[in-house]
């Protein structure tokens, strides 16, 4: 596996007015792994995530895809580059069948209609390439879809357009248990098919169950990039909770608390 990152952001600064919400912050993705971002509400996450997506303009720092540096600066030009983000309200249209929903606005036409069986045989196909199985028809109405079939779904249309990063904002959220387990086995099933995936969570054990990689966030600053086999979960809380790393508490080692290492890759590249 290659010890470049598909995505890598280095010394991101962002500021509404005086109030600067960014600081310098870090965060890097490899092909074929899960990357949780972690912190508590106010850590900055929604707004590296709006930098990175392109709806918002990162004042400082420098963005890296594939290695080079890129400039972002619509969500078109991400998804252009292969960056899907998945919102934590899913952005589907509940009156439109699952294939309308993965094809919205990028429908495939044969002449001057609609080519709905290609259409349909391949978000069949993806979603049974990610093992999603208790989805009867692709026919169905996204209204008549449970909270962790509508996530299901919102994330193999991610994987339709042959994307390199997918960003998955808080995919467990409000799910119960049997709901939350089907989607961890989607997230972990497309980082297996070699996408670069961006988990963000508060829940630690959603975490720690599909996550290769932890970046912790805490009050707008990137406090460390770490492998998650290498940390506990109380260590991660303290991290977020108090932004106390490797001379704090949390006892993380310094050799991991490095950010500045994690973005050239020597202490954080693939082991």
């Amino acid at each position: 596996m290659s010890v470049t990152p598909v995505l890598d952001l280095r010394g991101v600064g962002k500021s509404f007015g005086p109030v600067q919400v960014l600081h310098d912050v870090a965060l890097s993705a490899y092909a074929g792994e899960v990357t949780a971002l972690v912190g508590d509400n106010g850590a900055g996450k929604s707004t590296l995530v709006k930098c990175l997506g392109g709806i918002l303009p990162m004042d400082s720092g420098d963005y890296l895809f594939e290695g080079r540096r890129v400039r972002v600066n619509s969500p078109r030009e991400a998804a252009e580059l292969g960056i899907e983000i998945v919102h934590q309200d899913l952005a589907l249209c509940e009156n439109l069948d699952i294939v309308q929903n993965m094809f919205l606005g990028r429908e495939w036409r044969s002449g001057l209609v609609l080519d709905e069986p290609a259409m349909e045989e391949l978000a069949a196909r993806t979603l049974t390439g990610l093992s999603v199985r208790t989805i009867k028809s692709v026919r169905q109405p996204v209204s008549s879809l449970s909270g962790g079939q509508r996530q299901s779904v919102a994330i193999a249309r991610a994987m339709l357009w042959d994307s390199k990063v997918v960003v998955l904002d808080e995919p467990t959220a409000a799910l119960g248990l049997a709901q939350t387990q089907q989607v961890l086995e989607v997230v972990r099933r497309l980082a297996d098919k070699g996408r670069a995936v961006v988990l963000i969570s508060h829940n630690m054990n959603d975490v720690f169950a599909v996550a290769d990689r932890i970046c912790a966030m805490f009050l707008g600053s990137t406090v460390a990039q770490v492998r998650a086999s290498d940390v506990t979960h109380a260590q991660v809380v303290e991290l977020i909770t108090s932004g106390r790393g490797a001379d704090g508490p949390s006892g993380v080692p310094a050799r991991m608390n490095g950010v500045g290492r994690a973005r050239r890759g020597d202490e954080a590249g693939p082991g």
